[in-house]
């Protein structure tokens, strides 16, 4: 039955995105990223306690962890469990939409996350690949702009669902793009409290004192 089908690839999707990147890397050198910095487990709490090749890495698993999700998790395991796959475009999408609510809420440590940016870039560069490319163009121009990581990241999650509505006419692939996009910016609430109240950190692209 295709319900069968859908909830061992949500499950599935959900398992793979929960895996937390960035608790992992850190723990590695002996921080618990939830405890230093933003107290987030994103890549860019990660780059800013540990140093750029931990952020990096971080970056790169946790939108490794969306691509492989939608990309082939779902043919992966229904092959594997010798299941029929009658839709595989909506178990794909399923798979992408359940990696990042793994990724934002972890069950490995209580339920608590990421903001999904990465993880979602990854689903859609397997979905909608230009939409994505639009999204990124932005967040590089809100960056440079701003210095705030996390006005780069709300402008990237609304470019994102405008790139794929531009891009695709595929429908339940807008609107997961949407849900994805409206989802990471509601992660963002306690990093648009502080912009409103002036307590938001920068990124600083030089060294103090002006060295590069």
């Amino acid at each position: 039955m295709p319900v069968v089908s859908y909830l061992i690839v949500a499950l599935g999707g959900y398992l793979l995105g929960s895996i937390p990147s960035g608790y992992l890397v850190a723990k590695a050198r002996g921080i618990d990223i939830r405890t230093v910095g933003s107290k987030n487990m994103g890549a860019t709490n990660v780059f800013r306690t540990l140093g750029k090749g931990p952020g990096i890495l971080v970056l790169f698993m946790d939108a490794l962890k969306g691509y492989a999700a939608s990309a082939w998790l779902a043919d992966f395991l229904l092959k594997l469990l010798d299941l029929p796959n009658p839709d595989p475009q909506t178990n794909h999408l399923i798979a992408g939409l359940a990696a990042v609510l793994g990724h934002n809420y972890t069950c490995w440590l209580q339920f608590k996350g990421g903001k999904g940016i990465a993880t979602s870039a990854g689903v859609f560069l397997a979905l909608a690949p230009l939409g994505v490319g639009i999204a990124i163009a932005v967040w590089v121009v809100g960056l440079v702009a701003t210095r705030y990581v996390s006005i780069a990241s709300i402008l990237a999650s609304v470019a994102l669902p405008t790139g794929v509505w531009l891009t695709q006419e595929n429908w339940p692939v807008r609107i997961i793009a949407i849900v994805l996009g409206g989802l990471a910016i509601y992660k963002h609430r306690a990093n648009i409290q502080r912009l409103r109240n002036g307590t938001e950190n920068r990124l600083q692209f030089t060294k103090p004192g002006g060295a590069k």
